[in-house]
């Protein structure tokens, strides 16, 4: 068998492994001058690998969760952290259930996986970019490479060519015209796990730009979290908001905008808070009042002033209910270029069980390019490998018949 891989990612790293392991000749193509470069940028805070908690818990954070379920079942958390072993990587959970390898590197890790495939004999071809199939059942593939277009043959081919976040490390979304060419179905990629905009004053962007909102809640219908985000200029972006990102955004598609409400005070009732906000202000200054009397400084006060109306300061039970939940109108999602992950992509309509593509038999979709999301927390990663290890288990069923 003599098999090309188009993307030198997570999920195509996975299919050459699961490939060349089973004997076929694996080549992998990648338009970039080296693999794997959003998985080292993942890895950058630490790389997480996948998560700790119950099976069942952990399929529900994906969307759509029915065509991942299998895929996920039979390569999933367990077998990632059995992957990393075999590779001479220990792991450990951390306080949040995600798990990580010790030392917390990503490159370490790479290279030895890229050690294991050189020793199983997977050859690499950088700065090879797909530019579509010559025939109609992908045997023949177009590469624009530094020395012209190239037409190479192969018996069978997984696209592993990721989403369209983060152009810069080789995820440009530039296969998605040359599919739907081919007919294949594709939702229209959007960003994930992104930031927001919010129209702020001058005033509080200035002063707040890169500040951590820290200790603090987001509900959004009926989701509610806590944790911490950062306030940009733009807007907000991080964890906490990422949590909520696919819902906003849906939100937003839906009626062109979204409330995000925050609890500036968790550990506080809003009966507490009426308690303390009555008492006597005297010659105190209202923002140093707040301090004094709830805790409120810095951006969390300023958050106040900018979404309060001032007459509202005057009101103990209005001021309360704003502290408790204060409304923030978000007006767009960041572009997907700056997005952690994407959404949409090739539909699962579009593929059959083994995520060969109906319209183009023998070519067969995994990782980031399928139409799927997940919120950060090891789910992105334990996606892309789990898709990659089960399109080339299909690749060799479908050969094999």
């Amino acid at each position: 068998m003599n098999i090309a891989i188009i993307g030198a990612g997570p999920a195509g790293l996975m299919a050459a492994e699961t490939l060349a392991q089973a004997g076929a000749r694996v080549t992998v193509y990648d338009a970039r001058l080296s693999p794997g470069r959003k998985f080292l940028r993942a890895g950058v805070g630490g790389l997480n690998l996948t998560h700790s908690e119950p099976l069942d818990v952990f399929l529900a954070r994906y969307r759509p969760a029915a065509p991942l379920e299998p895929i996920l079942r039979a390569f999933g958390p367990q077998q990632m952290v059995a992957w990393a072993r075999g590779l001479g990587f220990e792991t450990f959970v951390g306080t949040s259930g995600r798990v990580f390898p010790l030392g917390m590197k990503a490159s370490p890790l790479l290279r030895a996986w890229l050690r294991r495939l050189d020793a199983l004999g997977v050859v690499f071809q950088f700065g090879y970019r797909w530019a579509g199939f010559a025939r109609q059942d992908g045997t023949l593939i177009r590469f624009q490479t530094p020395d012209g277009l190239k037409i190479i043959a192969a018996d069978a081919v997984i696209l592993a060519l990721g989403g369209g976040s983060w152009p810069k490390l080789g995820a440009t979304g530039g296969w998605v015209t040359l599919l739907e060419a081919q007919g294949a179905p594709i939702a229209p990629l959007k960003p994930a796990n992104c930031g927001f905009d919010v129209t702020w004053s001058e005033v509080f962007k200035t002063k707040f730009d890169g500040a951590p909102l820290k200790a603090v809640a987001v509900k959004f219908g009926e989701l509610c979290k806590q944790g911490e985000f950062i306030i940009t200029c733009e807007g907000v972006e991080g964890s906490l908001i990422y949590a909520l990102a696919a819902d906003l955004r849906d939100e937003i598609d839906a009626q062109g905008s979204a409330q995000l409400f925050l609890d500036l005070a968790p550990g506080w009732n809003v009966e507490k808070l009426i308690q303390r906000l009555a008492a006597p202000r005297g010659s105190r200054s209202l923002s140093h009042y707040l301090e004094k009397a709830v805790g409120l400084k810095g951006v969390k006060a300023g958050l106040l002033w900018e979404f309060v109306p001032r007459k509202d300061f005057a009101s103990p039970e209005k001021l309360a209910a704003a502290i408790k939940s204060l409304p923030v109108p978000l007006i767009r999602p960041r572009p997907l270029a700056e997005a952690i992950s994407s959404a949409g992509g090739v539909r699962f309509d579009g593929l059959d069980e083994t995520l060969m593509l109906k319209a183009l038999p023998g070519v067969f979709c995994a990782g980031e390019m399928l139409d799927w999301e997940a919120p950060t927390g090891g789910y992105l990663l334990t996606g892309c490998m789990s898709t990659g290890k089960w399109a080339a288990e299909g690749l060799i069923r479908w050969l094999n018949r």
